[in-house]
């Protein structure tokens, strides 16, 4: 694999990362119970 092309797929796979972890999120506030929840856990560890 040439250099520019390793940080191209590098740089699309960090991407797909980052829009993988946005589309969780989001599935978590359809659910209003679990977020609450995390909530709750997040508070009490603080």
């Amino acid at each position: 694999m040439r250099p520019h092309r390793h940080a191209r797929v590098v740089g699309l796979l960090a991407w797909l990362g980052i829009a993988v972890a946005l589309l969780a999120v989001f599935l978590w506030y359809l659910s209003p119970h679990l977020v609450v929840e995390m909530a709750g856990r997040l508070w009490s560890c603080i």
